[in-house]
């Protein structure tokens, strides 16, 4: 009869099994060590991409003063729609009286120089009558046409004075337009300007006309 060879105890192994099991964990634990010091070491690999957090927003409490209400930014809005307005008409109205002096300086010169020694209304008041400008085509200006024809045989040169008047009457302004050597039949009309504020209205008067 054949003896089969001596065993061990029953549980000779389970010393063994339990080692290599730890020397597993072990190494397992060192894996993932490695593995998070790398994805957390940013100069390991700089081929890792890098998010950045979402902003936060502004601390308001930190801020001084108030916004403006919507009533207040309407109020600023409209002042300064009304300043670009004036400051716009205003320049239109330099440029119109500028372009209308320069153009018949001489001649209204020479009319109040004709006119200072006439008495009355003068020669030639049926030969001259005005026409009022509309305001939307002079900057705003109070202008009025003087239109002047001459219905003698003769050349001849007329001078003419145009009063502003106030709502009582007064004349608060005077300018003098002329025209110079008109051949019989022959118009002008040269343009009287007012120089006075929009406000309050003046109304033009005809006051002497002289043929000369």
């Amino acid at each position: 009869m054949i003896t089969p060879p001596p065993h061990g105890p029953r549980g000779a192994r389970r010393p063994g099994r339990t080692r290599s099991t730890v020397v597993a964990a072990a190494a397992l634990a060192a894996v993932a060590g490695a593995v998070t010091s790398c994805s957390t070491d940013s100069g390991s690999d700089s081929s890792t991409p890098s998010f950045s957090e979402r902003p936060s927003p502004p601390d308001t409490a930190s801020f001084s003063g108030t916004a403006p209400s919507m009533k207040e930014s309407l109020v600023e809005s409209a002042r300064a729609a009304a300043s670009a307005a004036a400051s716009s008409a205003s320049a239109a109205a330099s440029s119109f009286e500028a372009s209308v002096s320069a153009e018949v300086e001489r001649a209204n010169s020479a009319a109040e120089k004709a006119l200072k020694d006439v008495d009355g209304q003068g020669n030639a008041m049926s030969d001259v009558s005005m026409t009022g400008k509309p305001r939307s085509g002079t900057g705003g200006l109070l202008v009025v046409l003087v239109n002047i024809t001459n219905k003698t045989d003769s050349k001849a040169s007329y001078a003419v004075r145009v009063d502003f008047l106030d709502s009582a009457g007064k004349t608060v302004e005077t300018r003098y337009v002329g025209a110079e050597d008109l051949a019989p039949g022959e118009r002008a009309q040269p343009l009287a300007v007012s120089r006075k504020p929009a406000e309050p209205a003046l109304t033009p008067k005809l006051s002497q006309a002289q043929r000369y």
